[in-house]
């Protein structure tokens, strides 16, 4: 098995587009599926689709129906058949027990009010704190520090103990954490490549410390320009942000090159959705993609 001191270079190439159902796909959703899909395509590799279906309370019921079909609109399909989270608590649960059993996870009683003071970053337990729903927690070391080299955000390193603490893998109310289905999910997938927004960057760190308890490959990683708004702020799923039009891709796939950092005079002037992929595809250069943030398009 291949491991993060071992090359994955010989290794096909797998990306993954991974949106979550609280909403239909926005531009940013776009910009991060093209620039993943380009990236595959631009390596000879495969590009596969996940549901990151982990908090019905803040899932849009039938979300994920039409992210699929706005996908397929835009002729981004997956070369496998879409994995949901919500199918693979039992791969989840597999990987918590080996964590607890070799100490790398606690049970946790803490509530937000014992975390407060110290801005909710949870180091050590409150002593004699008992809670019917306690969390489970990785736990961080003092002085772990993780370095990795971004593809386009260049050499990053985080202090996890300092920045984040010990992290929550299942959470209070018994859902499980996205830091944990992710990188169980990208193991089993095998997920060579790991292409997202930049504003998932400082979650990294902790992937790789859960990838590497769990003796699973860790991936190379590239995170893409953040879509912001006209004053700075990044694109959400509600206020600034509207969902593209499936019923009229090329202006939005066309835009989303452009946020990419690929001039817009290589492309053709008419063609459908695929012919426009197609062309895409021989004209992309990865070395032109900005890592600094990108204003959405009025």
């Amino acid at each position: 098995m291949t491991t993060d001191h071992q090359s994955s270079a010989s290794l096909p190439y797998r990306g993954r587009f991974a949106p979550s159902p609280t909403g239909p796909l926005h531009f940013g959703s776009l910009v991060a599926a093209l620039g993943s899909w380009l990236l595959a395509r631009h390596a000879g590799g495969e590009w596969l689709v996940r549901i990151e279906d982990l908090d019905p309370p803040r899932e849009v019921a039938g979300a994920s129906e039409r992210q699929l079909r706005t996908l397929e609109a835009f002729g981004l399909a997956s070369d496998d058949p879409v994995l949901r989270q919500s199918d693979r608590g039992d791969l989840y649960q597999q990987a918590l027990d080996r964590l607890l059993s070799n100490g790398d996870a606690f049970v946790c009683h803490c509530s937000r009010t014992d975390l407060a003071a110290d801005a909710g970053v949870h180091r050590r337990c409150v002593p004699g704190a008992q809670r019917s729903d306690p969390a489970i927690r990785f736990r961080v070391p003092a002085d772990t520090v993780v370095q990795f080299r971004d593809a386009l955000q260049g050499p990053v390193e985080q202090r996890v103990d300092l920045a984040v603490g010990d992290f929550v893998l299942r959470r209070t109310d018994g859902l499980w954490a996205y830091q944990l289905a992710v990188v169980v999910d990208d193991a089993a997938q095998g997920i060579t490549d790991i292409v997202r927004g930049a504003d998932l960057l400082d979650s990294t760190p902790r992937q790789i410390l859960l990838q590497r308890a769990l003796a699973l490959p860790v991936p190379r990683y590239a995170h893409l320009p953040l879509i912001v708004d006209a004053q700075g702020n990044k694109l959400s799923k509600s206020l600034a942000s509207l969902p593209i039009d499936d019923a009229a891709p090329l202006p939005a796939l066309r835009a989303a090159w452009s946020a990419l950092g690929q001039p817009g005079a290589t492309l053709p002037g008419t063609g459908s959705a695929a012919f426009l992929l197609t062309s895409m595809t021989r004209a992309f250069d990865p070395t032109l993609i900005p890592p600094g943030p990108v204003e959405t398009p009025a």
